[in-house]
């Protein structure tokens, strides 16, 4: 592995001298190869050099913005197949959303008593500082509407596993973390449409329902599947025996929606009641997979520390088709909206660490705060907007803030961790 990483490495500096020569040479074409062999062989080799194992994530999601922006077609359609497909996002994100499921556990949620404080300043912070910075920048700057609802919709989504690393990187409160981002995740269906309606209404026409079925479906659902599988290692024989009938009738719903049911229920209801019971259909998936990884993950005991990777995959898609699809936004605007990027991600660092703070809380306490508010999930932004129909417009926020947010949190977290 570590030869492969030094090949990566002087790969990525000899592409650096061709991309160099091509530039001087003014050849376009080799001038993109070199880039993208160049970036993607650093990232391969990224591992080898102690100082920057902490950045490897964020080197991939550079790769998939050079990759999108040096040869867009490509990564937009596979033979007559497109890579922006609804079904395919929506699979996903949940596939995202389940790797990170993986990484929590119910007793998460423990903390909500032990740390009440900590946690209500937290969330009150996490759904106040970034979206009201977020919209406060769309009227200083002059986006398109779409764009601008992007930029208040990663402002308004909850934090994500990012920032449980940071606060652990940073030996800050990790508990409250943890408590934290889980809280927000539940709040999320909510928050995020009502946020969204409030602040981007004029932007974009918000469904307010549709927006929480969304996230439920797309959040909620698939991590309450990792939680399901995990409360099956842990919880009673009864309670295992209960879920298993749940996942029978989950499939029997299932195969029946599959063989001529959905095509019943969506020409005969109409409106919520056809929202509502295709929300039965994510649930009953959601109980039947969640069974399948517990046994799965019994047989191959190594399947949960890939899920993280899977989840890492999943981001890196998303960034590459939107930036692919927003290649040519991103031409025009990608400066100006990096550097929107910057200033909403220091007020939620800024703001959450000093709020918390003259709410006499500790330096720790205030640290993990910082975090949680000035790194939202991005996948999840990304997710919506593909959902929407707007990846191009409404996901190029997402695509251009989540590896600033990476930078940016790894930056502070070490610090703050140095500084102690």
């Amino acid at each position: 592995m570590l030869l492969l990483q030094r090949s990566g490495l002087w790969i990525a500096a000899l592409s650096v001298i061709g991309l160099v020569i091509s530039l001087f040479l003014d050849a376009s074409d080799l001038t993109k190869l070199f880039a993208v062999v160049g970036i993607v062989s650093f990232a391969v080799g990224v591992g080898a050099v102690s100082a920057l194992k902490n950045y490897s994530y964020t080197v991939w999601i550079i790769v998939a913005i050079v990759c999108g922006m040096v040869y867009p077609s490509t990564f937009l359609h596979i033979g007559d197949f497109d890579m922006r497909n609804k079904w395919l996002i929506l699979i996903v994100i949940q596939l995202v959303m389940f790797g990170m499921g993986t990484q929590m556990s119910l007793k998460d949620f423990s903390g909500i008593g032990k740390m009440g404080k900590g946690v209500l300043i937290g969330v009150i912070c996490q759904f106040t500082i970034m979206p009201l910075a977020g919209y406060g920048l769309t009227k200083v700057f002059s986006f398109e509407p779409e764009v601008a609802a992007g930029i208040i919709l990663i402002g308004s989504c909850s934090s994500g596993l990012a920032s449980n690393v940071m606060v652990f990187l940073a030996k800050a409160n990790l508990p409250l973390s943890v408590t934290l981002t889980a809280v927000a995740t539940l709040l999320a269906p909510v928050m995020t449409p009502l946020l969204m309606t409030l602040l981007a209404g004029t932007y974009v026409e918000i469904d307010f329902l549709s927006m929480c079925f969304q996230i439920i479906q797309i959040v909620i659902v698939p991590i309450g599947a990792a939680l399901l599988a995990e409360a099956l290692r842990t919880y009673s024989p009864m309670f295992k025996k209960q879920v298993y009938v749940a996942a029978v009738f989950s499939m029997v719903w299932l195969v029946a929606m599959i063989f001529g049911g959905w095509a019943y229920i969506s020409t005969t209801f109409s409106g919520l009641s056809v929202q509502l019971l295709e929300m039965v259909n994510f649930v009953a998936g959601a109980i039947s997979f969640g069974v399948v990884y517990y046994h799965v993950s019994k047989r191959q005991p190594k399947l949960p520390t890939f899920m993280p990777l899977i989840s890492m995959f999943g981001i890196v898609y998303f960034t590459l088709v939107t930036t692919a699809a927003s290649q040519e936004n991103i031409m025009q605007i990608g400066l100006i909206l990096f550097l929107v990027a910057i200033i909403q991600n220091a007020l939620g660092y800024t703001l959450g660490y000093s709020l918390s703070r003259i709410l006499k809380l500790n330096k720790n306490d205030a640290r993990t705060i910082a975090l949680e508010v000035g790194l939202q999930n991005g996948g999840m932004a990304a997710g919506l907007a593909g959902v929407m129909g707007k990846l191009a417009t409404v996901g190029l926020a997402a695509a251009v803030f989540s590896p600033w947010m990476n930078i940016s949190g790894s930056l502070l977290a070490n610090y703050w961790r140095k500084k102690d």
